[in-house]
């Protein structure tokens, strides 16, 4: 059965008084303690130490930038130099408990393909992105006509480092054409507070923020 709580907050990362990303302790919630962790696009590391902190992880991470794999290995993380769209099909099948991607699928070039791979090398799997479908994008190209850079996307078309704009609507097709099971999921508000009831997807779709998605293979 898929859970679901509505509310979305991952380009514009509200952090809690302790300083962390209010959507990494999301994520970090669905990961079961002491699991096998792969964090693909992991950035500064931040995800891999809030699990290693929290959920004793055994964590590792790719990332493509050679400045965010210094400031990991800095930190003493498991971390290496990596592309999500070819260098996930190096790993061999169930290598992780759990394979996360987070505000990263949007900017990936394959991302079904990325997807599919997560699915294959990690018992589950746990995406979060930016709803290009909310209500206040929707309106900015209604009445200006052109790509909205707003507080959580503040890009313009020319220099955004997001190439597949997704909803949830379009996410949610997605898990179901790849064949992946929903077991969780959960959309929030710019401020990164859950919506707190349950919705239709097309209310998710058109009030959500950001989403965070935690799949796993049918059987």
């Amino acid at each position: 059965m898929l859970s679901l709580v509505r509310d979305l907050p991952l380009t514009a990362r509200p952090r809690t008084t302790g300083g962390a990303r209010v959507d990494l302790l999301f994520v970090a919630d669905m990961v079961e303690r002491g699991a096998r962790v792969l964090d693909v696009g992991c950035g500064d590391g931040e995800l891999l130490h809030i699990l290693s902190e929290r959920r004793s992880v055994d964590g590792r991470g790719i990332e493509i930038s050679r400045e965010g794999v210094n400031e990991c290995v800095a930190k003493g993380l498991a971390v290496i130099q990596g592309d999500a769209d070819t260098d996930l099909d190096n790993y061999p099948d169930d290598a992780f408990d759990y394979v996360i991607l987070s505000q990263t699928l949007q900017a990936t070039r394959q991302p079904r393909h990325v997807l599919e791979q997560m699915l294959r090398i990690g018992r589950r799997a746990i995406v979060s992105f930016p709803n290009f479908g909310h209500w206040k994008i929707r309106l900015k190209i209604l009445l200006g006509g052109r790509m909205p850079p707003i507080d959580n996307l503040p890009y313009r078309w020319y220099d955004t480092p997001n190439i597949h704009y997704c909803t949830i609507k379009d996410f949610r097709d997605l898990c179901i054409e790849v064949g992946a099971r929903m077991e969780r999921a959960t959309a929030h508000n710019a401020g990164g507070r859950p919506l707190g009831f349950n919705a239709p997807w097309w209310f998710w779709n058109l009030f959500g923020d950001q989403a965070v998605f935690l799949l796993s293979r049918k059987a």
